[in-house]
């Protein structure tokens, strides 16, 4: 592919994710994925320009429909004018892309015009929801978590993700992950993560085709430890989703005691099953009904649906599917998960609830209001469930007392929320 049709591939492309977002559809990599895969003649380069320069708007979309005029924000303005922000010579862009039929029709004057404009102006006077890329109308709950920190944390936001291994104990070692890995490295704030650059492509790799190693963000797998499954306990994952804190709680268990899987989203839920095959879990039981849920288990794991602002790295147009009216009914089947689970928990035991949410609002608030409807419970400081095996607790970690919040500028991790609560005996 000329330059001039990877340009109009990543218009076709914003279209399609601006659509689907207005319309609650497929996310971006399934987009991306199915659209290449209509187009085998794009080779490695082709895809991995475009994607990039799609990710790239979708990142900085605030900052664009400002430069440009939310009534000018279109897919093919927002791609032009980051092609410009990104070094390109707008005079000479029309010259480009002479004689590519499937290249960008020019540019006419009144574009032209608009995109310099959008170039010239002042971005030091942008609004802060435009300087850091999200819905104005999140300013509230984002400077809450945040504070002063809100300006670094947005920017981390903005980045991408590292690809975050977990290693799987069933299967083998952290150094005979490395051995296989050598390229991965160590040093994050558990012994049994590795990392690797963002967008590599593990699913061939011996490692993890043998179940040595599964994807899991860092903030993900803490989130997993700290509820406390142990050997011979009874686990009910409440929305186990595709599986991967099931697979971790599974390996901390040693396969032994039994964990109980249910997701309202069947085909999710079914996702699970090759994968503990390849991990060689084998303590897990797949509830296919509400009315079959356990009673009086050790442990209830709610990591519930929720807005995602967490992942923003990984997923950069949830912050533009997210709605005011979204996010209160969400936070209404958070509430209803959680007396849900609570039903589920024996005297004695625990329900852990996790978000990848950022927002108050799904987080603290939830916690705090199912405590004050919900006496019988009471909240645990993260840090009793921290298990022995792997230290003391990171720094960065430590000065969190009762929940525990997980960001990616402070913690290099998703953003993520772990609240423990104890029910009485």
């Amino acid at each position: 592919m000329r330059e001039g049709a990877r340009i109009q591939a990543a218009i076709d492309l914003v279209a399609a994710v601006d659509g689907s977002t207005r319309d609650g559809g497929a996310a971006t990599d399934t987009i991306l994925r199915d659209y290449f895969r209509q187009r085998r003649y794009a080779g490695s380069k082709d895809r991995r320009a475009v994607g990039d320069l799609l990710y790239a708007v979708l990142r900085r979309r605030g900052e664009l429909n400002w430069r440009l005029g939310d009534e000018n924000g279109g897919a093919r303005l927002a791609v032009l004018a980051q092609v410009a922000l990104s070094g390109a010579d707008l005079s000479a862009m029309n010259g480009r892309f002479e004689g590519d039929p499937h290249a960008p029709a020019p540019i006419a004057e009144p574009e032209m015009s608009l995109l310099r404009q959008a170039l010239a102006a002042d971005f030091s006077t942008a609004p802060v929801w435009a300087r850091l890329n999200f819905p104005a109308w999140l300013e509230d709950q984002l400077a809450r978590r945040f504070g002063e920190r809100l300006e670094a944390e947005m920017a981390a936001l903005e980045g991408r993700a590292p690809l975050d291994l977990r290693v799987n104990l069933l299967r083998g070692t952290p150094e005979d992950a490395m051995t296989l890995l050598p390229e991965a490295s160590r040093g994050g704030m558990l012994s049994t993560s590795l990392r690797l650059p963002p967008a590599t492509d593990i699913t061939h790799h011996i490692s993890y085709m043998g179940g040595l190693v599964e994807v899991q963000d860092e903030a993900s797998q803490i989130a997993a430890l700290l509820t406390g499954a142990g050997k011979g306990m009874q686990v009910l994952d409440l929305c186990a989703g595709g599986g991967g804190k099931t697979l971790a709680m599974a390996a901390q268990m040693g396969n032994s005691g039994q964990i109980y899987a249910y997701d309202a989203d069947r085909r999710r839920l079914e996702k699970l099953r090759p994968r503990a095959k390849r991990a060689d879990a084998r303590n897990i039981q797949y509830v296919d009904s509400p009315s079959k849920l356990p009673a009086g288990v050790d442990r209830v794991v709610l990591d519930v649906p929720c807005s995602g602002t967490g992942t923003w790295r990984r997923n950069p147009e949830l912050r533009w599917r997210l709605t005011p009216e979204l996010l209160a009914a969400l936070t209404q089947l958070q509430d209803e998960l959680l007396d849900r689970g609570a039903a589920s928990v024996k005297p004695g035991g625990q329900l852990v609830y996790m978000t990848c949410s950022l927002l108050p609002e799904e987080c603290e608030a939830r916690a705090d209001a199912f405590l004050a409807r919900n006496p019988a419970f009471a909240r645990v400081p993260w840090k009793e469930n921290w298990p022995a095996t792997q230290g003391p607790p990171p720094a960065t970690l430590s000065h969190q007392p009762d929940y525990l919040v997980l960001t990616p500028a402070t913690h290099q991790t998703d953003g993520f929320f772990v609240a423990v609560m104890n029910r009485s005996p």
